[in-house]
């Protein structure tokens, strides 16, 4: 099998496969809300019409209408004020009808985004906005009362429906922010995996990846894992996007040459962000369960 022009001996983790795994787990979930006439529905919240938020949206709209889930966006001008956003805020938090609201970020430097993550109501913020639901995902009770964030659960998401067991492993974590890095390697300790979390200061990252079982890529900076860094069979999964030059997205990693030393490996597009949003339909599914309880 050919990878842009190299030789390929990893086996490709599909984002379309876990997608459809998941879809396949939510059907019936979704057919019963609705069956007791609850349509789960999700808010996005979004200031000016920036392209990469415009990306998610269309992704995201294309997988909740093969689910059947409602999806509505609010835009906000980019000279929205705190007092008007914190209004929008207010009232999809107690709109009975919304059961998932999802801030695009980052904000405008005008809005003050820790106290508007904590005006977001836990229950229905299904990316982990919120510091209550941090502090869930710190003490390992985000799977049955809060949210983890989409990204880092579609990391282990994927690996694990490709047969990767987390326990036991030394995994390596490349990149530490509060969206995917830090929170990720609390749900993979979680695990029993043994993590090592890497960022900008590490001053030896080769010799911090060359002896795990499992990269997970996060920096974004194109091209920063490379075959030299990893060791033979070692599983990577790249959540990194970047735009590279000629326009066409990238990964963490350097795809072709490390595909043919890795067991297994995400591309970049095709990979975890075909699963983020999955993983974000079944937080609103979840939320409208729960909500009804």
């Amino acid at each position: 099998m050919k990878a842009r022009g190299a030789v390929m001996t990893a086996r490709l983790m599909l984002g379309k496969d876990t997608a459809a795994a998941v879809k396949a787990d939510l059907d019936s979930e979704i057919e019963e809300l609705k069956a007791r006439g609850i349509m789960p529905r999700l808010d996005i919240i979004k200031v000016g019409d920036k392209p990469e938020d415009k990306a998610y949206e269309n992704g995201a709209r294309k997988r909740f209408e093969k689910l059947g889930i409602s999806l509505e966006v609010t835009e906000l001008p980019e000279s929205v004020t705190e007092e008007e956003f914190e209004k929008t805020l207010a009232q999809l938090n107690e709109d009975p009808l919304i059961h998932g609201i999802l801030v695009f970020r980052p904000l405008p430097d005008g809005l003050n985004e820790e106290r508007i993550a904590r005006l977001i109501a836990p229950e229905k913020d299904v990316d982990c906005f919120s510091p209550v639901n941090i502090a869930k995902v710190l003490t390992g009770e985000s799977g049955e009362r809060g949210f983890a964030p989409c990204t880092a659960e579609a990391a282990i998401e994927i690996g694990e429906r490709n047969g990767i067991d987390f326990d036991g492993k030394d995994v390596t974590i490349i990149g530490r922010s509060m969206v995917v890095g830090r929170p990720l390697a609390m749900m993979l300790l979680q695990k029993n995996a043994t993590v090592t979390t890497c960022h900008t200061h590490t001053r030896d990252l080769a010799g911090s990846c060359g002896s795990a079982d499992v990269i997970i890529a996060a920096a974004g900076h194109a091209g920063l894992v490379t075959a030299d860094m990893i060791k033979d069979g070692a599983c990577v999964i790249d959540i990194g996007i970047n735009v590279g030059p000629d326009g066409k997205l990238t990964g963490d990693v350097d795809f072709d040459a490390v595909s043919e030393k890795a067991g297994m490996i995400t591309p970049v597009p095709g990979g975890v962000g075909g699963v983020t949003t999955s993983i974000l339909a079944r937080h609103v599914v979840l939320a409208a369960e729960r909500l009804a309880e």
